[in-house]
């Protein structure tokens, strides 16, 4: 009787032992499973935002390229057109004694000359030529001060000196990024002054762009970047991406302030 007993309580004890070796068994392989699936996932993700840096990064190479090619042309053939129509304009001679006939001679010369001017300044803004003979910090202080008026809105601007600029992608992705922004503001906010300052610090430089009109917040930005008008924030956003940047929208007693922070390699 005892040696049936015992003989039940082995076959008790390999059948439980039995039973917790399939189920750790199984335990085992959904973990290595569940494993091999986030591995996967993880894998499939890092494909995906490789691919989307690399069409983001293909995206703003051609708006560069297109960049340059347009201020070629605004310089080459338009202002060639413009340039040689002054000289024709130049050379007429106005003797007869009709004053509103050299006003209106002398007003198509102002526009005219008016129209050289914008075509030269936009062929340099397009084709950021200050920043590749220059470096950004110069790129940015005359682009400001071009944009700035006393009497409309005044930009004041304290850059970094330290900044080891490249003039590389990089350097053209946080110029464009400047430039879009205080466009914005200068166009959107109704601002009156406008304030531009750079830390590099640790390998990081930090731009903060702060100004007294209306702004936007963190909350505000994420709605808007999403939004199909929204094309400068998109752009501003695509060139963030590529420099693995951070981007902060703040609101302060003074105003409004932006915070870019881009890391150095």
């Amino acid at each position: 009787m005892n040696q049936g007993s015992n003989d039940i309580r082995l076959l008790l004890v390999v059948g439980i032992a039995a039973m917790l070796m399939l189920f750790i068994s199984l335990l085992l392989i959904f973990i290595f499973t569940q494993r091999k699936k986030l591995q996967y996932q993880n894998e499939l993700q890092a494909m995906q935002n490789a691919q989307k840096n690399q069409l983001i990064e293909a995206a703003v190479r051609s708006e560069e390229i297109e960049r340059h090619r347009i201020a070629e042309e605004l310089h080459d053939e338009v202002g060639a057109i413009l340039g040689a129509s002054s000289l024709h304009f130049n050379s007429v001679r106005i003797e007869e004694p009709d004053e509103s006939n050299q006003s209106l001679y002398q007003k198509g010369k102002d526009l005219l000359d008016e129209g050289i001017n914008k075509i030269r300044g936009l062929s340099h803004s397009l084709h950021s030529s200050i920043l590749q003979e220059f470096g950004l910090n110069e790129a940015i202080s005359h682009f400001c001060s071009k944009i700035s008026h006393e009497s409309i809105i005044e930009i004041s601007v304290t850059l970094d000196n330290s900044y080891p600029t490249q003039v590389g992608q990089n350097d053209i992705s946080i110029y464009r990024i400047v430039q879009e922004f205080i466009h914005n503001i200068t166009k959107h906010a109704k601002a009156t002054k406008i304030f531009v300052r750079s830390i590099y610090l640790n390998k990081t430089l930090m731009i903060t762009i702060t100004h007294n009109g209306k702004g936007l917040t963190q909350p505000h930005f994420e709605e808007l970047r999403f939004k199909k008008d929204g094309l400068g924030l998109k752009n501003i956003q695509n060139r963030i991406i590529l420099l693995k940047a951070d981007l902060k929208f703040s609101h302060h007693a003074g105003g409004y302030a932006i915070d870019i922070s881009v890391p150095i390699n």
